[in-house]
């Protein structure tokens, strides 16, 4: 099997589009949450705190034309893709049209303006708001299908939709991938663009956080007080790449991906199952052929809601033991189809730099959660060299990711 590399990374979230941006917030103990003003015309919708993008860079060489058919879920996606290949050292390299590169990506659906001018048909009895890009912005891979178009890659497509997995699914597959000897090099992440519906979804759950005057004091993962998430948006690509390969041409190497477990509850759609996840760890440690010994440091999926936290860490001290554990949507919210890309990403980060983020808003944790070692107060120094990230999505889709800086094929 082939040994699988992390050779360029980046995103955008409501915190800043460069890692150095977002850490110096997170370092000075501030997310990305506000008030929704805008949402305010919704008068049955409890929660008004999101975690948006207010602003990105979009380069100007992505004119009208080249964003004719993207949503802000594409856009967002293409441009994260084309500054982590960039970081590569990928962009217009001549293997990215060779068919020996190939996309993993996935977002829990598309633009929600486009799904508005589908359902115009529907509602009002009218097309006059549908035309030839709306299904392109709608389905749930357009930002795949947009990148593939961008850059010319005639490789191996891997639309991933399953909800807050879609990220991570999508970066487990791409590892699959060339673990397997069919891709050398895979752009793989996630995305998702905020909407009202997006809070709708778990607000009908009684699932999000109602501290709608103090914003900046949710969402609380793993807190005995938590009152529920809070949405988010962003976008986050990985480029992984066959090691042998990226040695030959000099790549800089962040991290190795050493394992990648997934598994189906099977039981309920939305309620979370803590053997499930349980297993999920261990089909990654198995993978990975590694131990719980070997992990350093915990990225959980810590949604801030009540039972999704008390199974996710009663699983993780099950299977890890007493570990170094944050949960970076205590900062961003539940970015959905993002969060998985956008974790593993700054997950790799914080490996570089020896520095792991503590779970912000955590005052006193909740007794029912496992018996876990929580970053809290201020930012960690741990000598690492793997982390393990877990993603969790309805439908019962469970995830686990393991990186590493060491070499542990000696």
């Amino acid at each position: 099997m082939k040994r699988v590399v992390v050779t360029g990374m980046s995103g955008i979230t409501s915190l800043g589009e460069n890692a150095d941006d977002i850490f110096k917030q997170m370092e000075a103990c501030k997310n990305g949450i506000r008030y929704m003003n805008e949402w305010e015309i919704y008068p049955d919708l409890r929660t008004r705190l999101a975690g948006p993008v207010d602003h990105f860079t979009v380069p100007k060489h992505f004119t009208r034309k080249v964003m004719r058919g993207m949503g802000r879920v594409a856009l967002m996606s293409v441009i994260s893709a084309e500054k982590a290949l960039a970081d590569a050292q990928l962009l217009d390299h001549p293997i990215l049209q060779s068919g020996e590169t190939g996309i993993a990506f996935g977002s829990s659906a598309g633009s929600v303006d486009a799904v508005c001018e589908m359902g115009s048909m529907i509602l009002d009895q009218t097309m006059d708001k549908m035309n030839a890009t709306t299904y392109i912005r709608m389905m749930a891979h357009t930002s795949l299908v947009n990148m593939s178009v961008y850059f010319g890659i005639k490789g191996l497509s891997l639309p991933t939709s399953s909800a807050c997995t879609s990220g991570s699914m999508s970066i487990g597959q791409a590892f699959e991938a060339i673990r397997y000897g069919k891709q050398t090099v895979m752009l793989a992440g996630g995305a998702e663009e905020l909407s009202a519906p997006s809070a709708g979804v778990f607000d009908v759950l009684l699932a999000t956080s109602m501290m709608n005057d103090t914003p900046s004091l949710s969402p609380s993962p793993f807190d005995a007080d938590r009152d529920g998430l809070v949405v988010g948006e962003g976008a986050g690509c990985l480029i992984l790449e066959e090691r042998e390969h990226a040695i030959a041409r000099g790549a800089h190497i962040y991290a190795e991906v050493m394992g990648y477990g997934s598994n189906s509850d099977g039981t309920h759609v939305t309620r979370p199952d803590q053997d499930s996840m349980a297993r999920c760890m261990q089909l990654a440690l198995k993978s990975a052929d590694l131990s719980a010994e070997d992990i350093d440091y915990v990225n959980a999926h810590g949604t801030a809601t009540d039972h999704g936290d008390i199974a996710e860490t009663q699983a993780t001290q099950s299977v890890l033991g007493y570990k170094p554990i944050s949960s970076l949507k205590s900062y961003f919210g539940h970015t959905l189809g993002a969060c998985g890309a956008i974790e593993a990403w700054l997950s790799i980060e914080m490996l570089q730099r020896q520095q792991f983020m503590p779970t912000l808003n955590l005052k006193t944790v909740d007794t029912n959660c496992g018996k876990l070692d929580y970053i809290v107060d201020q930012p960690r120094d741990i000598k690492a060299k793997t982390v393990i990230t877990n993603n969790f999505a309805f439908g019962g889709i469970n995830t686990s990711i393991i990186f590493t800086t060491g070499d542990h094929h000696d």
